[in-house]
């Protein structure tokens, strides 16, 4: 972040300075809220948790190079006691992105935005500094110390924002106001909290709500081929860009198809021109994000010339999203397990499907999580859609949501040994290992809760021999 002294965060914050020997002391490092990441420098935000509070690692952080912690109570070492360590954090990333004047890039979705955050990145990369967040950090503090990475030299400060609730993504904006708002899709992720896809998207959309008008340089993109996406634009005052594959989009793709390996390929065109792009990214699904990324470089200056080989060389950067790899004995694995949803599920699936072909492929699935009443027929949907795309074998994994998605294989003709229901991870593990063979495909997926990722590790551990564990 760009530097500050303590006396300065602590009027921006409005807090009481204690133990702080030199009010000028300053802040270079960054802001953490673990004291194993502290670096010289850093300021450390103290958070009490279910089972760990942070105020109680305060000296530890500062022995490892802090210069102070922004705390809830007094610790015995340098300390801004403020009521509330979320809202300062939030007032402290809003005073900073502020002073930077760096063009905000906010997006949001029901699927994908990870994926898609990613891959922005990497194309606003070319053009200048980018700061994104790692991994998933799209809550009230993931997101606020992503900008406070923002630097002097920061060109874009690309945000993801999610929702649990209507308000929460209306409050993330005020934190950070950004000047371009992304809109990916309007899915089934957390129906069980909102009650309804309408009301999902009303809280999606509060994020193009918050963007100035058009002559102030506000900028909504939104995805032509979901309705209620497309329906936002008449919730800003915002200049409207629409990518997807529908005839009237500013940024549209044509050509669709997928390589052998199933990686997708299509001609990408923009205002200023088309271009072919081949991803490296695999399943159809990552057209509508690089389609977003695109919308979003060509508002920022990007020609398709600069857009479509950074699309094409862009790669996974998150974890556990769709990470393909091949065991030395010919099995490729597929960790797409780091969350799970109704509409994820289907892509991962079609995914899995065509990176099949000729082969035998698995699909280890577990629980989509926070789906309220339509879990049951979610999950059946998905079983029975596994054996609509000839999955070799449904290996569910978990309670009683994986019996709903045996139970929907069952129901659409997987009588035999297509389907198991399995009752953990290790007896996923114990199975495949015994049955996988040179070639197969397998997909490991379900939401984050279930931890199916570890299947997909256990299935690439190697021995001391250099041979895959289980063959």
């Amino acid at each position: 972040m760009i530097v500050l002294s303590l006396a300065e965060i602590a009027e921006i914050v409005s807090g009481q300075s204690y133990d702080i020997p030199d009010p000028d002391l300053r802040v270079t490092g960054p802001v953490v809220t673990d004291s194993r990441a502290v670096r010289p420098g850093s300021l450390f935000a103290a958070f009490a948790g279910e089972n760990v509070d942070g105020h109680d690692y305060a000296e530890r952080a500062v022995a490892a190079g802090a210069v102070a912690v922004l705390a809830t109570r007094p610790v015995g070492v340098p300390a801004i006691v403020v009521p509330d360590v979320t809202a300062a954090l939030g007032a402290l990333a809003r005073s900073v992105v502020e002073r930077l004047g760096t063009t905000t890039v906010a997006l949001t979705g029901s699927s994908g935005k990870t994926s898609t955050k990613d891959l922005i990145a990497q194309v606003l990369q070319r053009k200048g500094p980018t700061v994104y967040p790692a991994g998933n950090l799209n809550n009230e503090i993931g997101l606020p110390l992503t900008a406070l990475r923002a630097t002097e030299d920061t060109e874009h400060l690309v945000l993801e924002m999610g929702a649990r609730y209507i308000g929460d993504i209306r409050y993330l904006t005020g934190l950070v106001p950004p000047k371009i708002s992304l809109v990916l899709n309007v899915g089934t992720a957390h129906i069980g909290e909102f009650g309804g896809r309408e009301q999902i998207a009303e809280a999606k959309g509060e994020i193009v709500e918050a963007l100035p008008p058009a002559d102030a340089g506000g900028v909504a993109v939104l995805n032509a081929d979901d309705p209620l996406v497309r329906a936002m634009a008449s919730r800003t005052k915002a200049r409207v860009i629409l990518f997807g594959e529908a005839a009237d989009a500013d940024v549209r793709a044509e050509n669709v198809r997928l390589t052998e390996q199933g990686q997708p390929s299509f001609t990408l065109h923009t205002p200023t021109g088309c271009s072919d792009v081949t991803m490296r990214l695999y399943g159809e699904h990552h057209v509508s994000n690089a389609l977003a990324a695109a919308a979003v470089a060509h508002e920022l200056g990007m020609s398709v010339d600069e857009i479509a080989p950074a699309l094409s060389e862009a790669g996974t950067l998150s974890r556990w999203r769709m990470e393909v790899t091949e065991r030395p004995d010919g099995v490729t694995v597929v960790n797409d397990a780091y969350n799970a949803n109704p509409e994820s599920m289907r892509a991962a699936l079609r995914a899995l499907a065509a990176m099949g072909q000729g082969r035998r492929t698995w699909a280890v699935l577990g629980q989509m999580a926070e789906l309220g009443g339509e879990a049951l027929a979610e999950h059946d949907a998905v079983g029975r859609l596994a054996v609509r795309l000839n999955v070799s074998k449904l290996v569910a994994v978990g309670g009683r949501e994986a019996s709903w998605l045996q139970l929907g294989a069952y129901n659409e003709g997987s009588w035999g040994e297509e389907s198991v229901h399995v009752s953990d991870a290790q007896a996923a593990v114990d199975l495949l290992r015994s049955e996988l063979r040179p070639g197969d495909v397998v997909l490991v997926k379900a939401s984050r809760s279930v931890g199916l990722e570890r299947v997909a590790q256990a299935l690439l551990e190697t021995t001391t021999e250099g041979e895959v564990a289980g063959r």
